[in-house]
This record gives C-alpha cells, sequence and structure tokens, in this order.
C-alpha cells in the first residue's frame, strides 16, 4: 500500500475519523473517482484536491464526527448512520472554477476497520515487479512509496534489502531470479536493473515468453544503454525471439528530456514513464 494509506491506518490506531471520497464526477473536477482523504480531529492524510471542496468536506466530516451535522446549501446529502453521500456544485457554490459536479461519500472509520480499509486501498494499486536492489532500484522504491503501486521487489541476494521499507512493497529473495517471473500477477509491470548483465538478460527472456505463452505482463522496460540492448537483442534473437516479440521491451527506461546519471534522477525519469503507461 502507499505511504499515505500507512499514514491513514497509523492514525486510526489513535482516533477514529472519517474517510471521504470521490464517489462520482459529472463534468469538471479537481480529483478522479476513487481518490480519498481521511479527516482526524487533529489532522489529515490525504487530499480530494484542495481548494474550497475539500476545505468544505473537511468542515462536514468533522461536524459529523461530533455529531453536529447541518445541511448547508453547498451540499444536498443522504445520511446514514455510518456514512452519507454529499452533492457539490463546484462552479456556483464553492467559486472553482472546474465547474462541474462532484459527489463525495463519507464513512465513519475506526481501529477495527483497519484490516478491511488495507485490503480495499490496497486493491487499487497496480502490480509493479523491480528486479534489482541496487541503488537505482532503492531510489525507485523510495518514489514508488507514494505512487498506487503494489511493488514485489527481487533480488537474488537476499541480504540486499533494506530492513525499513515502504508498505506498498513486499520483497522476495529469488535464485535463479528470473524465476520469479512466473508468479507475476497479471497485468504487472517489469522493470529490469539488476547487479549483472547475465541476470538482467535471463529476467528479460523469461518476461518474453510469459509474454508469448500468456500476454499479460502491461510493460517490461530494461535500464541501461542503446548498446546494452544491441548486444542483448542479438541473444535474445539467438535464443528465437523475434523482431515484434522484441519490440515489446523497452531499452532505455525513463522518459525523454530529463538528463543526469544520479540513481534518484534516473527514479524520477522512471517513475514518470511508468505513470505514462496507466
Amino acid at each position: 500500500m502507499p505511504r499515505h494509506t500507512a499514514e491513514l491506518l497509523n492514525q486510526l490506531q489513535h482516533a477514529d475519523g472519517v474517510l471521504v471520497s470521490v464517489d462520482s464526477v459529472q463534468g469538471s473536477g479537481p480529483r478522479e473517482v476513487g481518490a480519498w482523504m481521511a479527516v482526524f480531529p487533529q489532522t489529515l492524510v490525504n487530499t480530494i484536491g484542495g481548494g474550497h471542496l475539500e476545505f468544505q468536506a473537511i468542515t462536514q466530516a468533522r461536524a459529523w464526527m461530533s455529531r453536529a451535522v447541518s445541511e448547508t446549501p453547498l451540499s444536498s446529502s443522504t445520511h446514514e448512520d455510518s456514512a452519507f453521500t454529499a452533492r457539490y456544485a463546484l462552479g456556483p457554490a464553492l467559486g472553482q472554477c472546474c465547474g462541474g459536479v462532484v459527489h463525495l461519500k463519507f464513512e465513519r472509520i475506526s481501529a477495527a476497520d483497519a484490516p478491511a480499509l488495507q485490503q480495499r486501498l490496497l486493491a487499487n494499486g497496480q502490480p509493479l515487479a523491480l528486479f534489482g536492489g541496487g541503488h537505482v532500484g532503492r531510489a525507485l522504491v523510495n518514489i514508488l512509496s507514494s505512487l498506487p503501486y503494489n511493488v514485489q521487489w527481487v533480488d537474488s541476494r537476499d541480504e540486499i534489502f533494506p530492513a525499513q521499507l515502504p508498505p506498498n512493497v513486499m520483497c522476495e529473495n529469488s535464485d535463479p531470479v528470473h524465476a520469479a517471473v512466473a508468479d507475476l500477477p497479471s497485468g504487472a509491470s517489469v522493470l529490469i536493473m539488476s547487479f549483472s548483465h547475465a541476470e538482467d538478460l535471463d529476467v528479460v527472456a523469461a518476461c518474453l515468453k510469459r509474454q508469448r505463452q500468456q500476454g499479460d505482463l502491461k510493460f517490461v522496460g530494461l535500464i541501461g544503454s542503446k548498446t546494452k540492448w544491441a548486444t542483448f537483442r542479438h541473444r535474445l534473437e539467438a535464443k528465437g525471439f523475434t523482431a515484434n516479440e522484441l519490440a515489446f521491451v523497452t531499452c532505455p527506461i525513463g522518459v525523454n528530456g530529463i538528463a543526469g546519471k544520479e540513481p534518484e534522477v534516473i527514479a524520477v525519469a522512471v517513475a514518470a514513464q511508468l505513470l505514462q503507461q496507466r
């Protein structure tokens, strides 16, 4: 689960709150359906877009927490004991230039709801397999901790993983490393950046075999230069992979126009490329 989900679960150990999520959007709105924030008496976790909409939602959530909910011209609501929905017309009522209509769902949450909330919010993450626990891999894990991905971090060296991990990252020691490809969830994106070119080649080949048989990987990206990919391409062709199959692999990885070879710079470029695939 991303970092915001972990913050939510941590806050629930100290106080009850209200989960506010975007239930539907008509026209233009500041956030998409499913976006959420958690409102607690003294703090907030995450955002539904900021501005007057968020301000009014926070006010209404805290009023509800204190059982002092009152309807205002800004919203129309349907209440239940544990949840209600509210309609917000952004343009005329809130002065936001989006101009659409947003329905927000308000749900009371407590520590008892933590397991179900974790599963619910985790389900929104896209599966991502990261092969390689080196400098770029660590930088990527740090960035991905706040993005909607569930990361399976794989390396043949068990001791390579840090002791403290983001909550949306699960580590796996796999030797041989490419054996982990068979168990990846359908729809996974794959990033390959191990310490060894030989391991990289094995993982690429395993991904291509899986794609030939199942066709269910979303993206396969390999760190390296054009020269590295030219060498890999020749070796993979010798293994029987066609030009069309090889075209599925992206190498080098990262969006164009971001210069620099520092691990953090590469990680930002790769994360941006992943978001383009969503």
